[in-house]
């Protein structure tokens, strides 16, 4: 008789054990990082100090906060301050220009932002864009890729005209030219400084220039090119915005290509010609 209720009570402990270690193993997989996967937020993202594939370390530039994340499609230094980033940094490879139609995601806080991003209802009613930093349109490889480009740690408030005007041509020719020279780094962001407008409750700043630099190392040499863009729309050439980096390193207080060599970064960061990049145009 006593064996009888002792062999349904080992079915249920065994039972309930069996559940309990499919739950640890369901969480641990949760936490755990897969590039191939395809996610919607932040969850499963790093804030480790290893940049992902598709972000060349070497590349990356310093940081005035001590808050770099990394994303699988870029990297980007927050600044809580100024309540978005200092800069963005990612790689562009020619076979990533593709034209997929996906659906715009909404945009979500990035969890890790440590010290927590700003929420998107600071751009409600505010009269500006929530401008990209990294467009959508260069990561439209994945749908993760492009998804994530839709956290609020890579916006930035644009006009609507600058966004949908100069700054788009701007980035229109940047695909063109990682078309054309078989992909391109690029580091972009606004001009962080005192005493900018904000807006929303939590005085995110409004940038009154927003900057661009281009890397190429293709065909064996290196070059470099950097844009400074009033935050207003403009019917100007590209080439009148062309300054050289070490401007934009005395205006940001970054040093944006740390780990080049000092003589070569001193040359290239000096360049200012437009000819002098796009010669094979």
């Amino acid at each position: 008789m006593k064996r009888n209720k002792i062999y349904p009570l080992l079915v249920l402990l065994i039972g309930a054990a069996f559940i309990i270690y499919e739950k640890y193993s369901e969480n641990k997989a949760t936490n755990t990082y897969d590039p191939n996967v395809e996610i919607h937020g932040t969850k499963k993202q790093t804030t480790d100090s290893s940049p992902k594939t598709l972000t060349n370390e070497f590349y990356l530039p310093s940081s005035t906060t001590g808050q770099i994340v990394h994303h699988e499609g870029y990297s980007l230094s927050y600044n809580e301050a100024f309540e978005q980033a200092e800069w963005v940094a990612y790689e562009l490879k020619k076979n990533q220009v593709v034209y997929t139609d996906f659906k715009r995601p909404y945009f979500e806080q990035d969890e890790a932002v440590t010290t927590e991003s700003a929420h998107w209802r600071n751009y409600k009613k505010s009269g500006y864009d929530r401008g990209h930093l990294c467009p959508a349109a260069d990561r439209k490889y994945t749908k993760a890729a492009f998804t994530e480009t839709f956290l609020t740690s890579n916006i930035s408030p644009q006009k609507h005209d600058f966004n949908a005007g100069i700054w788009n041509r701007l980035e229109q020719k940047v695909r063109y030219w990682a078309k054309k020279y078989d992909g391109v780094y690029v580091v972009t962001g606004g001009i962080l400084e005192n005493n900018l407008k904000t807006i929303g409750s939590e005085a995110v700043a409004v940038p009154n220039y927003f900057y661009k630099i281009l890397l190429d190392n293709s065909g064996g040499s290196t070059k470099i090119i950097a844009f400074l863009v009033p935050h207003k729309d403009s019917d100007k050439p590209l080439y009148e915005f062309v300054v050289s980096v070490d401007e934009l390193e005395k205006r940001t207080g970054i040093d944006f290509f740390p780990e080049l060599e000092d003589t070569k970064e001193n040359k290239l960061e000096a360049m200012t010609t437009y000819k002098q990049w796009s010669f094979r145009d």
